[in-house]
């Protein structure tokens, strides 16, 4: 019996679980999660594309199944199974994912209301014309080659990328510790920023943005504001504010509706449609009457019906608030630079896109170099032949072996081994006066082809320019009108927003209770009407108090201790009409034993003058505006003397008269006579 030998060692845990888990970080930064700055790409992209490179599906080729695809995908370069690589695939074909998809796709890829792809054996594929300008130069050893999985072949490290990919499609990913979220751009707008980099090296962010304005998602929308924008081109990280692009439609009933006809990115149309119906029935959203997606090919059209009467701004804010038609964007712009994480910064990722061209070019120039002098060295050498085609002929005849006829060749003319073989090689129409001609006419181009490739590699400023004139052709081919609006910014939405502004009755009873009701809680009656109950109170009390507010004006409440407190109209509870209402001590934070001597509905804090009265006789004037600062525990109105109190406010245009009364008579003066005075001074 043979002693088994085992190779075991004994690590503490914790040493292990942290290497473990270290390089399993590493592995998930570098080959799968984040996009190479260069060419945008993340590993399981690149190699999709490569694959679908091999089999030569272009723009105009047949399309081939997914499955295929897929298949030598995972079986040359990514061995992650085509469970893995398939949704990969699908999402490179989606226009409302990619503002510039790289694959086209022929079968049902899926939607944006979240229908799921057809299985791959069903679907097919090929590249787009975006992909062709991303793979353009490959096989003129323009970039590094790495063995693939299992050494049976070699994959690109990184693609040409003639098209700046990585801003104008974006790309999102979720690593170890980490995560990226770039936005699209439009290809217009990307194109003149690397001009202008290209231009003037100091150009500065603010300089970029006056034509790169902002990210210009797929599904359009809007973007409010611009301050995130400039934060996440300056650092690499800011937030954006997207809603949904949406109009009032009024149909031949009178029926108001709003329609949403962009989206903001990533979202789901029927998510929003299921979100909006949830907060309908739970009574979070008022005033709609129906919702349904009329969306189809020609693009989105959501829905939402109005009940009669209600207020499409305040319905549409309340739909802003409560679900995803406002939405934000988090742009973490993190790439891999020399195949480390960074944070780039709007400028840093043009110039890596810069930088990535100018060594492609300069190696494909170098490439190209190298193919003109290998050419033009054999025409030279068909040149020396066919100079002294007399002797070269005989030198052949007279060889016993082609490799004699080799090595007289190249002793007697000064030729190299490459140049013999290539004359011996030659087949005798060579000889004519015509291809002898085209022989002179390739040489001299080479040449002249040679001079140019010299003259690139020893200029990094011509370089330059074919960057400029690169992405002037992409440009042409694929510039677009922006999708994405840039509007102005919006603040948070106040309670205000999400509120119909309508006229109501406000009532205020003897003991201090208030509620609101409708104005249509009282009809109009015609002559012989037997009238309705006004409010019906408890016993002892009556209404006191009875005027008509807007839902959005403020109720000033004055008390005898010469505080004032403020409430909004929209927060007085609206009850029946035989209902109390509420204690106005519920909804002011009043003292114990403070009570309500005044109240003044008010709409604006303008210039207008608020007179007080004490019962000391002392009279205050103050002007409105000193008192549109609310806060909800009430401010001083007036500083009372000991055993003052306040017992009248009453609104004037600054010009009235006024009349104090007592039980012993009254008196009449002009309120020109009275100064008017700080808040918290007593006249």
């Amino acid at each position: 019996m043979t002693e088994r030998k085992e190779n075991i060692k004994d690590l503490f845990i914790e040493e292990e679980m942290k290497d473990s888990y270290l390089s399993y970080a590493m592995s998930v930064i570098m080959s799968r999660a984040l996009p190479d700055a260069r060419d945008g790409l993340k590993p399981s992209q690149r190699r999709i594309l490569v694959a679908m490179n091999d089999l030569n599906l272009s723009p105009r080729a047949k399309f081939r199944k997914c499955a295929k695809i897929a298949g030598d995908t995972t079986g040359n370069y990514h061995p992650h199974g085509e469970q893995v690589v398939y949704p990969t695939l699908v999402r490179m074909a989606q226009d409302f994912n990619y503002r510039y998809p790289l694959i086209q796709g022929q079968g049902n890829f899926g939607s944006i209301d979240g229908d799921p792809p057809a299985a791959m054996r069903y679907t097919e594929a090929r590249m787009t014309d975006v992909t062709i300008t991303i793979m353009e130069d490959l096989e003129k050893r323009t970039v590094d080659y790495t063995p693939n999985y299992d050494d049976t072949r070699t994959e690109p490290v990184v693609l040409p990328s003639k098209f700046p990919n990585l801003l104008c499609n974006g790309c999102s990913g979720i690593a170890v510790g980490m995560a990226t979220s770039i936005p699209p751009h439009n290809t217009n707008e990307i194109c003149d920023g690397i001009a202008m980099v290209i231009d003037n090296p100091e150009v500065t962010i603010e300089e970029l943005m006056t034509v790169i304005t902002g990210p210009d998602f797929p599904t359009g929308a809007q973007i409010c504001g611009t301050s995130g924008i400039k934060e996440g081109y300056k650092t690499g990280r800011g937030t954006i504010i997207v809603r949904a692009k949406a109009h009032v439609e009024t149909s031949k009933t009178g029926r108001k509706s709003i329609v949403v006809t962009e989206i903001p990115y990533q979202l789901n149309r029927d998510n929003i449609l299921e979100r909006i119906a949830l907060l309908v029935r739970e009574e979070l959203l008022k005033g709609i009457s129906d919702v349904r997606n009329e969306s189809d090919r020609h693009g989105s059209r959501l829905v939402i019906d109005l009940k009669k009467g209600e207020d499409e701004e305040v319905v549409l804010n309340q739909l802003y608030k409560h679900t995803k038609l406002q939405d934000t964007f988090s742009i973490i712009m993190i790439a891999l630079v020399d195949n480390r994480p960074e944070t780039l910064n709007l400028k840093q990722m043009l110039i890596c896109y810069i930088e990535h061209r100018k060594v492609v070019i300069v190696k494909r120039t170098r490439f190209l170099l190298e193919k003109a002098q290998n050419r033009a060295h054999v025409l030279e050498g068909l040149k020396i032949a066919l100079n002294n085609i007399d002797r070269v002929i005989e030198l052949i005849k007279t060889s016993d072996t082609v490799d004699a006829a080799r090595r007289g060749l190249i002793s007697t003319f000064s030729l190299s081994e490459i140049q013999a073989n290539a004359i011996l090689d030659m087949r005798l129409q060579r000889l004519t006066g015509l291809e002898q001609g085209k022989i002179d006419a390739e040489y001299e181009k080479l040449c002249a082809d040679i001079k140019e490739y010299q003259s690139i590699l020893a200029n990094e400023k011509l370089v330059l320019d074919i960057i400029k004139k690169d992405v002037a052709e992409i440009k042409e081919q694929f510039g677009d009108k922006r999708r994405t609006e840039i509007v102005g910014a919006v603040g948070d939405l106040e309670r205000e927003d999400l509120i119909t502004e309508e006229n109501v009755t406000v009532i205020i009873s003897h003991e201090g209770y208030i509620k609101r009701l409708p104005l249509s809680a009282y009809r109009k009656q015609q002559r012989g009407g037997k009238g309705v109950i006004g409010a019906e109170m408890k016993e002892g009390d009556f209404a006191e108090h009875l005027f008509v507010a807007s839902t959005h004006d403020y109720i000033l409440f004055f008390t005898d201790q010469g505080k004032v407190y403020w409430l909004k109209v929209y927060d007085v509870p609206q009850m029946g009409k035989i209902t109390k209402g509420r204690a106005l001590i519920n909804l002011l934070e009043l003292k114990e034993g403070e009570n309500v001597t005044s109240f003044i509905p008010v709409r604006n804090f303008d210039d207008r003058q608020l007179v007080m009265a004490t019962s000391h006789g002392i009279i205050k004037k103050t002007v409105l505006k000193a008192y549109g600062n609310p806060k909800k525990g009430g401010i001083i109105a007036i500083n009372l003397d000991e055993g003052d109190t306040l017992i009248g406010v009453k609104l004037t245009n600054g010009k009235q008269d006024l009349i104090l009364g007592t039980n012993r008579g009254a008196v009449r003066f002009s309120e020109e006579d009275v100064r008017s005075v700080g808040r918290v001074r007593a006249e």
